[in-house]
């Protein structure tokens, strides 16, 4: 009776804690990356998309500040006190320990007191900017779960740009803008997440939500996170499915989650009033207490398990994936191309595993012209992969375009395949049949295509002949200049000089002393020849 009544009790708190708990602590179902079935052939591995858990990433990163001189303490300065701004007697003194603020205590333990945190020279160079960079950097591709969480010592900064980078630090996009007044400061219209819809998750915007100023009551910036997994998922994230499903067919919103490197930048720290107090500098600086960022390694769905060592993060692979994010097949396991796995369908997802070569369990013949093959699914069938010595096809049994097969070495001969050598003047393209011929264009010949047929001659390829000493003589007198024109004299004109000038102008006459050719001479005969009649040649 006892043990009904704990279980109902036990059962009733597990209701009531799941409907209290805001966020699930775990997502999703992908923790695993296979396990063991039973099929009519016995025990099998079932393969499954999988992910690391979720973790403070704060543990592994490296923080660097630009300027690099700008943390406080180094000469020793006072600053005023952040309930008191007129109570300037705190010490910053790099040398004492008790006194020192270094970057590691942005992300020490919280809860100590007195407080732990690093702070800034102040604003002693006053109207020079005081403006700080703070890189945080993983060495690593991670993809952030939880809200970004940044709590300042002093008041927040009146003027504040998140940055992140995709490719360690090489290139940076704004995640947000933060500022007392957006508009001013970057000439955007305040908004906060709750403005954003599924289809403006991705919008960078610029809030006012976290710039109150100096107060002692407001310490804390977040980017939101989770608030922008709730469009996809609900207000209170119970809806992975969806949220998965669209991280899995929606490239630009994964990304958008995913970072190598995070940058701070404070561009102007809390004034709280209109004008700077310029007889109270010590009262501005910067000071942050602590960082949080939750996320887990990117293993592109392949790891469950991301292991730090030598201060590295890397993840230890499964599904025949290897490198530091999964992101290609191991040797031998190139049977397809490599893919990350797939949330889709819910709850296991797809692991997409990379599958044996076929070299490498002794089927890939490719006449040693290749030593990898690939299976393809829609075609049932291995095909040689990256075929060398000018050959291509299933086994790199044919040769390249360009090339000809050479009929006295072997299949797996180097020099199985001669180029084709086609005169790219005098052939139509640059491949040749299986013997070598090249294919001419008109008036072309030869096996290179690189002679002329009678009638032609060479001029940028093979032209038919204009003149010649054959068949088409230049008349009147004419010399034939390179097959391709007539030097006619003076008087004559025409494709053979068959023309008399004056005839042309219309001013042949007897008193010209230039009398036209008799009827049916050669000249004239040839021409009608050249024009295509079919009247009979008289000699």
């Amino acid at each position: 009776m006892y043990l009904s009544r704990f279980l109902s009790i036990h059962a009733l708190w597990v209701t009531v804690s799941s409907v209290m708990q805001p966020y699930p602590l775990v997502w999703g179902h992908y923790d695993l990356c296979k396990t063991q079935i039973y099929t009519e052939e016995g025990k099998v591995w079932d393969y499954m998309a999988c992910q690391p858990e979720s973790t403070d990433m704060t543990k592994y990163l490296k923080v660097k500040l630009d300027p690099p001189d700008i943390t406080c303490g180094d000469p020793p300065e006072t600053f005023c006190a952040m309930g008191n701004p007129y109570m300037c007697n705190n010490e910053c003194d790099a040398s004492t320990p008790e006194l020192a603020h270094p970057p590691e205590l942005m992300f020490d333990f919280e809860g100590r007191h007195p407080s732990t945190f690093w702070q800034s020279a102040t604003w002693k160079e006053y109207p020079k900017p005081l403006q700080v960079n703070i890189t945080l950097s993983w060495s690593k591709t991670i993809e952030l779960t939880d809200n970004i969480v940044i709590t300042f010592e002093s008041g927040r900064p009146d003027q504040m740009i998140l940055e992140k980078s995709l490719d360690y630090g090489r290139t940076w996009q704004p995640y947000q803008y933060y500022a007392t007044d957006c508009l001013d400061a970057f000439h955007m219209d305040p908004k906060s997440v709750k403005d954003l819809s599924q289809h403006t998750v991705l919008e960078i915007i610029c809030t006012e939500e976290y710039s109150t100023g100096y107060t002692t009551n407001s310490k804390i910036i977040h980017f939101e996170i989770k608030d922008r997994f709730a469009f996809f998922a609900g207000p209170r994230l119970r809806n992975m499915a969806s949220l998965y499903g669209q991280l899995d067919t929606t490239k630009k919103l994964r990304d958008f989650f995913t970072v190598t490197d995070l940058r701070i930048r404070l561009l102007r720290p809390a004034v709280g009033e209109i004008f700077v107090d310029e007889l109270h500098l010590a009262r501005y600086f910067y000071a942050i207490s602590d960082i949080k960022v939750r996320g887990r390694c990117k293993c592109n769905l392949h790891a469950t398990v991301c292991v730090y060592d030598n201060s590295k993060l890397t993840c230890e692979c499964e599904h025949n994936t290897t490198g530091p994010d999964c992101g290609k097949c191991k040797k031998n396991y190139q049977g397809r191309p490599w893919s990350p796995g797939s949330y889709l369908p819910i709850p296991k997802g797809t692991a997409n595993t990379c599958i044996p070569s076929i070299s490498s369990i002794g089927n890939c013949e490719c006449f040693g012209h290749s030593n990898r093959c690939s299976y393809i699914d829609l075609l049932n069938t291995v095909i040689c992969v990256s075929c060398k010595h000018n050959t291509r096809g299933q086994h790199c049994e044919l040769c390249r375009l360009g090339y000809f097969r050479n009929a006295s070495a072997q299949l797996d001969d180097e020099n199985v395949c001669i180029e084709c050598y086609c005169n790219p003047l005098g052939s139509i393209h640059d491949r040749c049949n299986g013997s070598g011929f090249c294919e001419c264009k008109t008036g072309t010949t030869g096996p290179k295509c690189d002679e002329c047929l009678p009638g032609n001659s060479w001029h940028y390829g093979c032209q038919p002949n204009v003149c010649d000493n054959e068949l088409l003589h230049c008349q009147n007198g004419g010399t034939c200049h390179n097959n391709v024109r007539c030097l006619c004299p003076a008087a004559y004109t025409g494709i053979l000089c068959e023309k008399l000038r004056c005839e042309e102008a219309g001013s042949c006459g007897s008193d010209s002393g230039q009398d036209a050719p008799p009827h049916g001479s050669p000249a004239l005969l040839l021409l009608t020849t050249l024009l295509g009649t079919a009247s009979p040649l008289v000699f």
